[in-house]
């Protein structure tokens, strides 16, 4: 799936005379196909979210109430995928393996492959968004069919080297599993939109309890349901 000019446009709320800037000035991850710019969803949801710049989360969740779905709530997936502390490991490979084991997944062959994955990825580059945070996840979006959304937060007991974009070593990864692309999308990008909330941001850098992060995260859930057309909306 890739996003044209317009689209990405739409989720960065900006001109697309502004993405063209960034593309001509190799600032913004595209690929060029007769001589137009796509963009992969999670890579430029990944790109805003290093850069606080806000995203349109309302363009990934449009239609899903119409089809009788409702887009996962990014504190529904905390609780599924738990908030670790003092998570070990002395560096990317050992913190990856470490966090991939407090993944939600039944199957340790899905384990052994998704940590091998999220290597190879991090190996074209890293997914440390700077301030100590870190979101590994896959360019083209891995989904377990049959799996609740979750996104697993680990604290690490010991910050370690990421070659994150500011270069500041590790301490805090979101990791994010979904049965579907689209939940996949919808989950990153109310995470990206929690992430630049100073009040859900803070709980997190201090390392709050799992239960206060969540609860932050829970009054974020709200705050945009009541912001979707129609008011709030009900479970």
């Amino acid at each position: 799936m890739k996003l044209n000019v317009r689209e990405a446009a739409r989720i960065l709320a900006v001109s697309e005379s502004q993405l063209y800037r960034w593309v001509e000035a190799g600032e913004i991850p595209c690929v060029l196909v007769n001589h137009q710019p796509g963009f992969s969803p999670a890579e430029l949801l990944e790109w805003a979210t290093a850069r606080r710049l806000p995203v349109s989360i309302e363009l990934f969740e449009n239609g899903d109430e119409e089809n009788g779905a409702r887009p996962p709530r990014l504190a529904d997936a905390l609780v599924v995928g738990g908030v670790h502390h003092g998570v070990k490991g002395d560096d990317r490979e050992s913190v990856l393996r470490a966090v991939v084991e407090r993944l939600p997944l039944s199957d340790a062959g899905d384990r052994e492959m998704l940590w091998q994955v999220l290597l190879a990825r991090e190996a074209l580059g890293s997914t440390g968004i700077g301030e100590g945070i870190a979101i590994p996840h896959v360019r083209s979006p891995l989904v377990f069919p049959g799996m609740p959304a979750s996104a697993t937060l680990c604290l690490l007991e010991t910050p370690v080297a990421f070659a994150a974009i500011d270069n500041q070593p590790v301490h805090t990864i979101f990791a994010i599993v979904s049965s579907t692309i689209r939940g996949h999308l919808q989950l990153l990008s109310r995470l990206a939109r929690a992430l630049l909330d100073p009040r859900f941001k803070a709980a997190v850098l201090r390392r709050a309890s799992g239960e206060e992060i969540i609860e932050e995260a829970r009054r974020l859930d709200a705050t945009l349901s009541e912001n979707r057309p129609g008011g709030p909306h009900q479970p």
